[in-house]
């Protein structure tokens, strides 16, 4: 064959590879186009309902209070579902929380959304919402502050290592865990729970409506069923999501308007990511897809500083 019929040919193919290549990168901007608008922030320009979703152990979460500030700048946010499951956690983190769903309230009707468990501090964001709705075996309450230390000093003793200090007071750095509490130390954390703990009543006898002393017999850490926490009247209805609706109808919130989760991807730099992990998965290459996502194999930080507003299940 002639060396330059060869030498066309191959230029052919070429620019055949160049343009497929092309034409691959196009389609694929154009399904991450379509993907950003019909479920991307896009999705959320049009009048609907936010719903989010605040579960496991409650902290100080930056991403979500941007998140929660941002619904109630929204004008697209007719309406909000918060959706909690959790058994408490930072009684700061908490408080953070709180806050940003009563900002979002005094623009717009909010209802809490109580799903298997919300207790403690996962309970005190609930109170935030202008209705609480939770199902009939759905666990909450648990109102209540709690401060733990570990004790290492029993482990030390056996290892022969011994921990030496010298500080400008008594009470500097107490409760250590090198050494048992003084009675002086046990006081000044008594007094700081006792302190939270009161803050912790007075939101539930003000959001509740409920007189303090009634909040005060509720308020020694039993946990309570949905049926049970609504004669209580620490909720407002036994429900789901027919209810919620029919609830947000009474404020003027159309039924079919839609409802859009506010979910984390939508407010990272890793939305692109995802769009084209859907797309990838959508293609037949899930294992690429998922190869991407490393949360799945990371286990979760638990680090809870400071007080604590959580339900625990008992141990000996």
């Amino acid at each position: 064959m002639d060396s330059s019929i060869i030498a066309d040919r191959r230029r052919l193919r070429r620019k055949l590879g160049f343009w497929r290549i092309v034409a691959v990168l196009l389609i694929v901007a154009l399904g991450l186009a379509a993907y950003y608008f019909l479920l991307g922030d896009a999705g959320t320009r049009r009048p609907h309902v936010a719903h989010v979703t605040i579960s496991g152990l409650i902290t100080d979460d930056d991403e979500l209070l941007e998140r929660l500030g941002k619904i109630e700048k929204d004008d697209a946010v007719k309406a909000v579902i918060v959706s909690i499951s959790s058994p408490g956690g930072t009684t700061y983190g908490g408080e953070r929380i709180f806050q940003a769903i009563r900002a979002i309230s005094a623009k717009k009707p909010v209802v809490s959304d109580v799903r298997t468990l919300a207790a403690s501090a996962g309970y005190m964001i609930a109170t935030a919402g202008d209705m609480i709705i939770a199902g009939d075996s759905s666990i909450t309450g648990s109102i209540g502050v709690i401060f733990q230390y570990p004790q290492i000093k029993p482990l030390l003793d056996k290892l022969g290592v011994s921990m030496e200090e010298i500080k400008s007071s008594p009470l500097k750095a107490e409760p250590s865990p090198f050494h048992p509490a003084s009675e002086e130390a046990k006081a000044m954390i008594n007094t700081m729970i006792i302190d939270s703990y009161g803050w912790f009543v007075d939101l539930v006898a003000d959001r509740r409506k409920l007189p303090r002393d009634e909040v005060l017999k509720l308020a020694d850490g039993t946990i309570f069923t949905g049926r049970q926490a609504l004669k209580a009247k620490l909720i407002d209805q036994i429900g789901g999501n027919t209810e919620i609706r029919a609830y947000l109808a009474t404020r003027k919130i159309d039924k079919d308007l839609p409802e859009i989760d506010w979910d984390k991807k939508r407010n990272t730099p890793f939305f692109l990511a995802g769009a084209a992990s859907q797309i990838l998965t959508l293609l037949g290459y899930g294992d690429l897809a998922r190869s991407q996502d490393v949360t799945g194999i990371l286990p979760q930080k638990l680090l809870l500083d400071g007080l604590v507003s959580v339900w625990q299940v008992g141990h000996d």
